[in-house]
This record gives structure tokens, C-alpha cells and sequence, in this order.
């Protein structure tokens, strides 16, 4: 039986993978920081350690067939973390994956390497340019991907947009309470901008063709993401029209908000980082057409299904994390001066 090992098997996505390969038949392991607290913690091998250490990540590879990588520290961590985490990590693990012959090696990027781009949809090919330290070490992090690549290992690399579905909570969280609560939500420009989203099932999906199909052309790099989406505006209205609340959208111009949002980060009174305010009225969507043509990717969630499946969620578990705050997907992040302007809508 074949040993997977998932970085970052105790957050959001990992736990979403570590389920979907356990009910394939896989062996797993999670290497995390975080514990794993999760139901299925007797059926895992778990190391509780950091990708950035050699002496963890040597003993976390041995004797693995597989390695899932979705270990990062996100945009709220500091640029140093960022760095040695996204790039430093990464490049160890590559070192011993290749030393313990790991058969195949999947590295979860993302989209913020294409930057804010001046045309859609995006293509694998189009230039890389990231926003902030998270989208800059995203793209060095690839480059080290590839220079083992050329070594000869396998490594798939997937570009998702930004997820959601069952467990994630993160800045999604901030958009469900003020849902929860009954408000109407402050929202950046006129919300007729496309942006695409993903449900974290149709990523899981991806990963799990990305892992197992038998085709050379799977050692490359693939979009992946919702195959319907309509406006920004239009599929996040549809989460509150769901809650039957009868609030709405507000809409403020683009320009004022972007800059008070600024300042509000450099004096850390929101989470609400860079790479979120400054694309938020953009149109951002990817083609998922090598995905479809080469992994066979099919996804089965549009953007509203995924919001609206990850609120329910939100409210099946609320009593479970609702005095939790943090920096991850796990955690709702505190909304800082936000929750005072709640009190306005």
C-alpha cells in the first residue's frame, strides 16, 4: 500500500486530502506545525515539525512513494517566514524526495504568481509576477520545482485559485458572520468584475489525477479552478439571498477604499492584506483547459455552489471556533477595526 506523504496535512486543505486519500486506500502521513485533531488522527502517521527543519523533513520522507505539498506560511505571516518557509521548505523537501526516490512529487502554488494582470483569462504560460512576499516566494518556490524537474523527478505543479468548502474559515469567515448577523456587506467597487473561485473538493479531485494518471504530460503546471463563475457580486449576493436575510451588497468606489485599506494594514488594525483589496474589484480567472485536456479535470462546483456550501458549513460548526482567532484557513482571522464598522451596516 503506497505511503502519501501531505505537508500541511492539518489545515484546510490538507485535512480535505488526507480524507479523500485515506477513503482511496492510500497510507498517509502529515507533517505539520499544527497538531492533527481531527476524527481521523488514529489513521494517519503523523510528525509534528516544521518543513524548514532538515533533520524533521529527512525523517518525514523515508520511505514515501508520494508527496502531496500545501505547506505555506500564508500573506498574514511576516516576509521572513514567508520566504524561508515557502522557498527555503519547499527546497528541502525536494532534496529528499529525490534522495528517497519519491515516485511523484505534487507542489500546491497558486495564482497570486500571476500577479494583477492585464488581460483574462490566464494562461500556464502567461509572465509571473507576484504580489507581495506570499506571490513572490510562490514564484521562487516554483523555480525550484523545476530545477528538479530538469534532475528528473516528476512534479506536477497546480495553481489554484483561491478555495473554499468545508473547513476553511480565514478571510471567508469575516464575509459569513456579517451574513450570520443580518448585515449587509461592505463590498469594493461595483462587484461586475468576474473573479473565480474553487471548491476545495474539485482541487482534491485535481491532486488525486495529478497523483495517479498515467501520462507523461502530467509533469507540468495546471490552472485550476471553478468552471462557472459569474460576477463578483452576483455570486457572493447569492450567499446572502441564501440566508434569506434581506441584506445586501454596499458598494463604495475603488480608489478611497484600496488607500484607507493601506493604511489600515501598515498600522495592522485589518487583516486584510495587499493581494485581497487590490484584486477585489479586478476580474481574475484563469483557463482550466490543460487541466481538463491532460488530468481530466471536471469540476463539479460553480462559484455560488462553493460559497454557499462552505456557509452552511460555517453554521453546522460555528459553536466549534466561534471564540477562535489566528492566521490561518483553519481559524477565523480577527477582524481588527472591521468589527467596529460592522456596527454600521
Amino acid at each position: 500500500m503506497n505511503l502519501i506523504l501531505i505537508t500541511g496535512g492539518s489545515g484546510f486543505l490538507g485535512i480535505n486530502l488526507v480524507r479523500l486519500f485515506l477513503s482511496k486506500g492510500y497510507r498517509i502521513r502529515v507533517l505539520d506545525l499544527e497538531d492533527f485533531d481531527y476524527p481521523e488522527k488514529d489513521k494517519v502517521d503523523f510528525i509534528k515539525g516544521d518543513i524548514r527543519d532538515e533533520e524533521v523533513v529527512k525523517r518525514a520522507t523515508k520511505r514515501v512513494d508520494f508527496v502531496i505539498h500545501t505547506a505555506a506560511a500564508l500573506p498574514l505571516y511576516s516576509k521572513q517566514d514567508i520566504f524561508s518557509t515557502d522557498v527555503k521548505g519547499t527546497s528541502l523537501l525536494l532534496k529528499y524526495a529525490k534522495e528517497n526516490n519519491v515516485k511523484r512529487f505534487i507542489h500546491i502554488s497558486s495564482t497570486a504568481v500571476y500577479g494583477i494582470p492585464d488581460h483574462h483569462p490566464l494562461y500556464e504560460t502567461d509572465k509571473l509576477e507576484g504580489v507581495g512576499a506570499y506571490g513572490e516566494a510562490k514564484i521562487l518556490a516554483e523555480k525550484v520545482c523545476l530545477e528538479y524537474r530538469e534532475k528528473g523527478m516528476i512534479i506536477p505543479i497546480l495553481r489554484p485559485k483561491s478555495f473554499i468548502g468545508p473547513e476553511r474559515l480565514g478571510v471567508f469567515a469575516i464575509f459569513y458572520e456579517w451574513v450570520k448577523d443580518g448585515k449587509n456587506f461592505p463590498f469594493i467597487g461595483k462587484g461586475n468584475n468576474r473573479y473565480q473561485l474553487l471548491d476545495v473538493e474539485d482541487l482534491c479531485d485535481a491532486t488525486y489525477s495529478a497523483l495517479t494518471i498515467n501520462d507523461p504530460r502530467v509533469n507540468d503546471t495546471f490552472n485550476i479552478g471553478a468552471k462557472e463563475f459569474t460576477t463578483m457580486g452576483e455570486d457572493f449576493q447569492a450567499v446572502i439571498n441564501h440566508a434569506k436575510t434581506n441584506k445586501r451588497l454596499v458598494h463604495f468606489p475603488v480608489k478611497p477604499v484600496v488607500w484607507t485599506l493601506r493604511t489600515l494594514e501598515m498600522f495592522k488594525l485589518s487583516p486584510l492584506y495587499k493581494w485581497v483589496y487590490e484584486t477585489a474589484s479586478e476580474d481574475s480567472f484563469v483557463s482550466i483547459e490543460k487541466a481538463e485536456h491532460i488530468l481530466k479535470y471536471s469540476p463539479k462546483y460553480s462559484n455560488k455552489q462553493a460559497l454557499i456550501r462552505n456557509y452552511e458549513w460555517y453554521l453546522e460548526h460555528y459553536e466549534e471556533f466561534k471564540e477562535s482567532t489566528g492566521i490561518s484557513h483553519r481559524v477565523p482571522w480577527k477582524q481588527g477595526i472591521l468589527k467596529t464598522f460592522k456596527h454600521f451596516f
